[in-house]
């Protein structure tokens, strides 16, 4: 649990850095605004339209009589809006990072410029981190996909089903929401995304401090836009102090100073930044 604090940590403490410098705020809102019109849209349709798509997709119970016939459909119908809300919590961080790219990237850079050292560049011309950024999103989307259609069929399961299955589903979006985010800083110290991927999953209660409370926070309407800028700033400072005290983050956690001697639980597991960094992890 103490990772998980951690994590948590680094989220309030991007949204304090945010607060502290309004300019940088106000660019990181835009992309969230445009994306979650669109989103909202969406979202509106679906409501509309799930009572027709779940007797589209059970012909079957046609002839069920009632009160089975409405409970079932009922039943269906909530859990494909539940589906829908799930996708578009994991999905909105990807599609703002992605509309969001060159501000984000600017965002996360004065970060770096704002607590000293070096300040990494990608080097890559825009077009080339679209390209990575929408590639690497795909990539999450489609695991996310498959999580999805199993916790959807995990869901028929009385009291699991109702208990267990959200909890996993907050999980793996908030798992996936600190891979997103972590990547705006990760991407310019040349970390792919199956080295992320290991990152994370080595500090994986690190991850879920960070993104479990922000996937929470992306249901209450507005608030995943307010969120963002704060939230690339926390994930920027979360990636600072990976790179600063290598196997062992959670001793770097906000406020601490990490130790890096021979000495640390687990030292030296964490190659330095650049080509390569996360190879010696646990996958």
């Amino acid at each position: 649990m103490r990772d998980f604090g951690a994590g948590f940590g680094y989220l309030l403490k991007g949204q304090r850095w945010v607060g502290r410098h309004g300019r940088q705020l106000g660019i990181g809102l835009l992309p969230g605004l445009i994306t979650l019109v669109l989103y909202a849209g969406a979202l509106v349709g679906l409501a509309y339209g799930a009572d027709d798509l779940a007797g589209w997709a059970t012909p079957f119970a046609d002839d069920w009589s009632s009160p089975w016939l409405g409970a079932f459909r009922g039943f269906l119908t909530a859990l494909l809006f539940v589906l829908g809300l799930f996708l578009a919590v994991v999905t909105f961080t990807a599609v703002t990072l992605l509309i969001g790219q060159p501000f984000y990237e600017s965002l996360s850079e004065a970060v770096d410029r704002s607590e000293g050292g070096a300040v990494p560049e990608s080097g890559l011309p825009l077009w080339r981190e679209l390209w990575v950024s929408a590639r690497d999103s795909v990539r999450v989307l489609l695991r996310v996909a498959l999580y999805g259609v199993l916790l959807f069929a995990l869901g028929f399961l009385p009291v699991v089903g109702q208990t267990v299955v959200p909890v996993l589903g907050f999980c793996v979006s908030g798992f996936f929401l600190a891979e997103e985010l972590t990547a705006v800083a990760l991407q310019r110290r040349d970390v792919e995304f199956k080295e992320r991927l290991a990152l994370l999953r080595s500090r994986r209660m690190l991850a879920l401090g960070f993104g479990v409370p922000l996937a929470l926070a992306f249901l209450v309407p507005f608030v995943a836009v307010f969120l963002m800028p704060g939230a690339v700033a926390g994930a920027t400072l979360l990636v600072r102090d990976l790179d600063r005290a290598g196997a062992d983050p959670a001793d770097a956690g906000p406020g601490k100073t990490p130790d890096t001697g021979s000495g640390a639980p687990g030292a030296g597991t964490t190659p330095a930044p650049g080509p390569g960094w996360g190879e010696d992890l646990p996958r």
